[in-house]
């Protein structure tokens, strides 16, 4: 699978990430359903991340966090 390499303005700096286009369409559909700007949605990960890992690692955890959460809350709505 193959990475796809987008530039960033995070806090007036700029940046790239590289993450694998579904994780781009995660986050696009994250960033959405919380009103917010893809860019703004990567900034705040990135403020909350411990600055000892890459941001690329960060952002895919939030959408694995992002999408566990909203599988316990489907189940829990079952049950």
């Amino acid at each position: 699978m193959s990475l796809k390499k987008r530039s960033l303005t995070l806090h007036g700096h700029r940046t790239s990430l590289a993450l694998e286009p579904e994780f781009w369409a995660a986050l696009e559909e994250i960033a959405l359903s919380r009103e917010m700007s893809l860019a703004g949605f990567i900034a705040a990960v990135d403020d909350a991340r411990d600055p000892e890992s890459a941001l690329s690692s960060a952002v895919r955890v939030k959408v694995l966090d992002h999408y566990r959460n909203a599988a316990r809350a489907g189940a829990s709505r079952e049950a």
